[in-house]
């Protein structure tokens, strides 16, 4: 394994941490904004349709990969103008 991409192991935990973090109130944001209630609806509510529990989960998921890929990509390119290394 290259120095590189251990070293940058930690500081991929933790980007991964905040990307998560920001993921996450984006897509609250995002789902307050498309005019349904404050919390998303969990996969075994009761009292809310298919339909609005499969449009959340797909919501919640692409927001997080978009987020995800663009805090990844953001790292390993800041590691390469640090170091002058990619850290893959």
């Amino acid at each position: 394994m290259k120095a590189a991409k251990i070293a940058y192991q930690p500081v991929g935990l933790l980007l991964g941490a905040l990307s998560g973090l920001a993921a996450g109130a984006a897509f609250k944001q995002a789902w307050k904004m498309i005019g349904h209630d404050d919390d998303a609806p969990d996969a075994t509510d009761e009292n809310r349709t298919w339909r609005e529990v499969l449009i959340a989960a797909a919501l919640q998921g692409a927001i997080f990969a978009v987020v995800k890929a663009a805090v990844d990509r953001g790292g390993a390119a800041a590691t390469r103008r640090l170091t002058g290394t990619w850290p893959g």
